[in-house]
């Protein structure tokens, strides 16, 4: 096949696991935009919890982590998932808690150290700056790290030369 085709395919292939980890990520943010407002609106209003938007944006962000942990495993990254599960979902869940970290820094900033503290401005500096910085770093890291093709054609080598 002729480098041009090949590029193509890659890329194409690229950016058909990029839409698909979209699509997971939609579905992670409907479930933490959802219940961070909830939660923000209701028993961490920062009227009756000082930090309430924290707590409600780690509350959100471990759920949507978890939503995304079964798409990406088993459909964004499904073809180079690792047969070591355990292993694969503590690097998935190591890479999502940085990427969580990344998206509490925007909203700590914006809230305390700029003080924008509307609802507005917490959803601005949470799910929109924070998710933006924390998705591009969450999808390298899966893509060249956790799900990594290379590291899946590295286990079965060593399988087939154990058996």
């Amino acid at each position: 096949m002729p480098s041009t085709q090949r590029r193509s395919a890659r890329l194409l292939a690229f950016v058909h696991q990029l839409g698909k980890f979209g699509a997971v990520g939609l579905v992670g943010f409907v479930v933490d935009f959802t219940v961070f407002n909830l939660l923000r609106t209701t028993v961490f209003d920062p009227a009756v919890v000082e930090s309430g938007p924290i707590y409600a944006k780690v509350v959100s962000t471990t759920l949507a982590i978890i939503v995304n942990w079964i798409g990406n495993r088993f459909w964004t990254f499904g073809a180079n998932r690792q047969s070591r599960t355990l292993r694969e979902a503590a690097e998935f869940f190591a890479v999502s808690l940085v990427g969580m970290a990344i998206g509490l820094a925007c909203l700590w900033v914006s809230r305390y150290g700029l003080g924008y503290t509307s609802l507005l401005a917490d959803n601005i500096s949470s799910n929109v700056v924070g998710l933006g910085l924390g998705s591009a770093f969450r999808f390298v890291l899966y893509r060249h790290w956790v799900f990594s093709p290379r590291r899946a054609a590295t286990a079965d080598s060593k399988r087939a030369l154990a058996a």
